[in-house]
């Protein structure tokens, strides 16, 4: 029992996630489908109509022929713009979880240890598998609820009888459907559970892939998502053979349910019951309630075949409801054009880690200052830049921002130039790479950034220039010139933090001294931090402030 209604605890739980995110954008879907069964009785209205008049000529036969018609075409226009709204809903629905995603993975909390590969899975085959429950299963949901009522009530106004047939055949096809249902939930959680493992592992494995080549591994890692993605095919085709089975059996009642209206329709019409009616069928009464009849069970099927997106969303559902909740973001709030730093007694230390890899750190930054952290790797140099980004959490202590505790910011991500030692480089050319920071930095602005970046003789070098094409790894770039494309970003960006991170790590003596000149421009008039182990680098730095293996 315990188990039971902890499942049924869960199942709430995502069905209340589900509605707060993608449930309200289905109305108009829903309300076509009800025009739908509308037309559907007009349809039937005129077949009934038509048939009985035909004796009388084609003047008599021809209203109702014309109602056949409006009839049939009102149907197509409802089914046609139902899906339209349903896939706009859905676009929107999924981009609203994208947005979600990405946030998160983007503003994750500092620390927090979720792969790569997962954060994938969860942005395009968790949100994706959310697209057929809101286009598909709400809107047949709704209208399921609502239609066989109103189909029901038509048919009564004709033929109690038949009314009463149909209601009593409904009860054994519910059960179907839940029993069909469960078994497929079972299957369908399975197979995307299997997915979210493919596509996770296929994602980190392209990641590492240079470490795969490294160790020889590529066969064996070939087998394992090989192994993967036959378990994934072997579960889906499970899926397929529940579906099509529980979709039998909903035929088997839908069939049973309307052959019996027809028996009664037809012994009615012969004066054969064996039973006493309280009715006299006419033959337009009969055909309007055989024409009917199918669409009794027209939403409930339509319901049905939606149900695996739901078990599908829900899936997805229990995984997008575990991702981390983002990071708060900084706040709108301005910092002045000169801006100090204070950290008192600040304490970092990550999950998981017994150790602090900052521990005690007091220290003033000036507004306008550049203050150089030096000292060996890992003394805390890059965990502090981190802190300000909102990368690596506070643990003791507290940081200010022009007289401002960092909390009220969030972070200074907005409000800071970032330079690391591995600068993001994006597939796309140089020119977007460099716009990163500002899109509207102006031609002019660009101009004087590369100029002052020292940027000019590679660009004089490649003959398409600011339009030369990069990929995500800078292909073709050296270590200089990508640091020196990360400070043109940031010399680009009217920031009043410049935060560097090991910008000249790597480079040789003469590489170096020139990327010094450029970042010791870059450093004019802002508040700036650098962490480095050069004690050339530092030397351009305002003050030094040594960090030990302890800090």
């Amino acid at each position: 029992m315990t188990a039971i209604s902890h499942d049924k605890a869960s199942g709430r739980a995502r069905a209340v996630w589900l509605r707060e995110r993608v449930g309200r954008t289905t109305g108009a879907s829903t309300r076509l489908l009800l025009l739908d069964t509308l037309a559907a009785i007009g349809f039937a209205g005129g077949l009934a109509g038509a048939i009985p008049a035909i004796p009388a000529g084609t003047g008599a036969v021809l209203p109702w022929v014309a109602l056949v018609a409006a009839a049939a075409v009102a149907r197509g226009g409802a089914a046609m713009l139902s899906l339209r709204a349903g896939a706009a809903g859905a676009e929107q629905a999924k981009v609203a979880l994208r947005r979600r995603v990405v946030a998160a993975s983007l503003r994750r909390m500092p620390g927090a240890a979720v792969p790569p590969g997962i954060w994938v899975s969860a942005a395009v085959d968790e949100v994706d598998a959310v697209d057929g429950y809101v286009a598909r299963f709400l809107p047949a949901r709704k209208a399921g609820a609502i239609a066989p009522l109103i189909v029901l009530a038509a048919t009564a106004l004709a033929s109690p009888v038949a009314a009463a047939i149909l209601a009593a055949t409904l009860l054994p096809f519910i059960v179907a459907m839940a029993l069909a249902g469960g078994a497929a939930a079972d299957e369908s959680r399975r197979q995307f559970e299997a997915l979210a493992r493919l596509s996770g592992r296929f994602s980190d494995r392209v990641r590492a892939l240079p470490v795969v080549l490294a160790f020889r591994a590529e066969e064996r890692e070939a087998d394992a998502i090989g192994r993967a993605a036959a378990e994934v095919a072997h579960r889906t085709m499970r899926v397929l053979r529940v579906a099509f089975l529980s979709s039998g059996g909903l035929e088997f009642f839908a069939a049973l349910s309307v052959a019996l209206v027809a028996v009664y329709c037809g012994f009615a019409l012969l004066g054969l019951l064996p039973f006493t009616a309280p009715e006299r069928l006419s033959l337009g009464e009969a055909f309007f309630v055989l024409a009917l009849a199918p669409e009794f069970y027209a939403p409930m099927r339509r319901l049905a075949a939606a149900y695996h997106d739901k078990q599908a969303a829900e899936t997805a559902a229990d995984r997008l409801m575990t991702l981390p909740e983002p990071a708060a973001a900084g706040s709108a709030m301005p910092l002045p054009e000169r801006t100090a730093i204070v950290f008192r007694d600040v304490t970092v230390r990550y999950p998981g880690s017994d150790l602090a890899v900052v521990h005690g750190l007091t220290l003033a930054v000036a507004p306008g200052e550049t203050v150089a952290l030096l000292g060996p790797s890992g003394s805390g140099k890059t965990s502090l830049l981190h802190l300000l980004l909102g990368l690596a959490p506070l643990s003791g202590g507290s940081v200010e921002l022009g007289g401002r505790p960092l909390e009220e910011f969030g972070n200074v991500a907005a409000l800071a130039a970032w330079a690391g030692q591995h600068p993001l480089l994006v597939t796309g050319t140089i020119r977007e790479n460099l716009l990163l920071g500002n899109p509207d930095a102006s031609l002019e602005a660009l101009d004087q950034a590369v100029a002052a970046a020292g940027l000019a003789p590679m660009l004089a070098r490649r003959p398409q220039g600011l339009e030369t094409m990069l990929d995500a790894r800078g292909s073709g770039l050296s270590g200089g010139e990508r640091r020196r494309l990360a400070l043109a970003r940031a010399l680009l960006k009217p920031a009043p933090l410049l935060l560097l991170d090991e910008p000249t790590a790597h480079l040789d003596r003469d590489a170096e001294a020139a990327l010094i000149a450029t970042i010791a421009a870059a450093c004019r008039g802002r508040t700036t931090l650098i962490a480095t182990h050069s004690a050339a680098l530092a030397a351009i730095a305002d003050r030094v402030v040594h960090l030990g293996d302890d800090a």
